[in-house]
């Protein structure tokens, strides 16, 4: 057996489950989209009526919503993976172990028992609601006691406003700040893992020469440490933003009707109005958002090591060409 066959061996069991359960199911769902809804909630002839009917005016709003919530998430959970994925790699070997498999405890429970414990943890009438009116109405009371012009200004920037809180409105439940929340808090593992895989093969003695040369702790760390685990970070952002991006569980728990998302509308329309063709067309257009970007992302890398690599060729030749003079 040549090299190339010995190749071909090793990677036909992995291409052929990327075929059977990725590529083939992603086809048979997008030529859903170009067929028509059956009255009997089936798929109907090949048609292009689904993708007129989908251009709705409130899916672009919704998409963008989905889109900036999952961003959000995304950047919460790489703030707070960074450091305990450092922490984790300047334990001791033996306590690892002990902490990651900690940080991955949470997944020994269902999913869905843990999404409706928070819905309890946030009800009006828990302790952690009490904390959040209580920081209300002291960013009123602060807005009540300063200078007229000062307390204008917070206002408009939205730290301390002028009217009183309303208690039948200021709830954290049924809200975008609890789905962002509970996604944190259920996509975080999924953000530390690599960074701390990343950062278990980082030389921290790079750190130290960086804090010998006058640097602080936290220059240290964003300037050496953070882009010399810039794989695990790439790795992390994918693993958040994808899951967050197709979220529907907790949208739909926590969120109410005040975010609705891109997930929440694939199952109204998959499940509730069983048109299988509108939410096929939906599925795409979110997949298409996804992936847009990162083959943007991987394009414009490739391009930046390729136009790096013609600059060091260019230099070496003006330093070969001076040297021959």
């Amino acid at each position: 057996m040549t090299k190339r066959q010995h190749e071909i061996a090793i990677t036909a069991p992995s291409l052929l489950w990327l075929a059977l359960f990725f590529a083939i199911p992603a086809l048979v769902v997008l030529a859903f989209t170009f067929h028509g809804h059956s009255p009997d909630g089936g798929v109907g002839e090949w048609s292009l009526s689904t993708w007129r009917e989908i251009v709705d005016p409130d899916y672009p709003a919704i998409v963008w919503k989905t889109i900036r919530i999952s961003f959000e998430v995304t950047v919460w959970c790489i703030l707070l993976a960074l450091p305990c994925g450092y922490a984790i790699a300047k334990m001791r070997s033996k306590w690892r172990a002990v902490v990651a498999g900690a940080i991955m405890l949470p997944f020994w429970t269902n999913f869905v028992v843990r999404v409706f414990a928070w819905k309890t943890i946030l009800h009006p009438d828990g302790w952690v609601q009490h904390c959040y009116f209580s920081l209300l109405e002291a960013r009123h009371w602060l807005s009540a006691h300063l200078p007229g012009l000062v307390a204008r200004a917070l206002d408009g920037a939205g730290i301390a406003p002028a009217e009183p809180p309303d208690p039948a409105f200021s709830t954290i439940l049924d809200s975008e700040a609890a789905v962002v929340l509970v996604s944190v808090y259920t996509l975080l593992p999924f953000a530390i893992m690599p960074i701390y895989t990343a950062a278990e093969k980082f030389d921290f003695s790079l750190m130290e020469a960086a804090r010998d040369l006058g640097a602080g702790n936290l220059r240290a760390f964003t300037s050496v440490f953070v882009p010399g685990i810039r794989q695990g970070i790439v790795s992390a952002v994918l693993m958040v933003f994808i899951p967050a991006v197709g979220s529907y569980v907790i949208p739909q728990m926590l969120g109410g009707t005040n975010c609705v998302l891109i997930g929440n509308k694939i199952f109204m329309r998959a499940i509730q109005n069983r048109n299988i063709p509108h939410a096929a067309a939906l599925a795409t257009l979110m997949a298409a958002s996804v992936f847009v970007p990162i083959i943007a992302a991987a394009w414009w890398r490739r391009y930046q090591a390729k136009r790096g690599r013609r600059i060091v060729e260019v230099r070496a030749a003006r330093l070969m060409a001076g040297g021959t003079k």
